[in-house]
């Protein structure tokens, strides 16, 4: 079974197969699946907040742009970078 692919039309959403938690701002995971404990820091903290209800990646990366002092290209790589280690992972959802 291959993955579906990560574009910036891609409408994604954190798995609900995850346990999360908030603990001074940032979120620590836990996945049942794997076994492993995940932290995240504010920007990563931040998408997982933004990804708890579906939405395109293109809509992401705005709404990023928004909130941080990043200019696009360099948003765009990393939020890609970022979300393919949580689909590796098993910890995205990919519509």
């Amino acid at each position: 079974m291959s993955k579906k692919q990560l574009t910036a039309t891609a409408v994604i959403a954190r798995s609900s197969e995850l346990v999360s938690s908030d603990i001074d701002g940032e979120v620590v995971m836990m996945s049942i699946e794997n076994g492993k404990y995940y932290g995240l820091d504010k920007v990563g903290s931040r998408i997982w907040e933004i990804i708890e209800n579906p939405l395109s990646i293109s809509a992401l990366i705005e709404q990023l742009l928004l909130e941080f002092k990043v200019d696009r290209e360099t948003c765009e790589k990393d939020v890609m970078c970022f979300l393919e280690k949580l689909d590796d992972d098993n910890m995205l959802e990919i519509q």
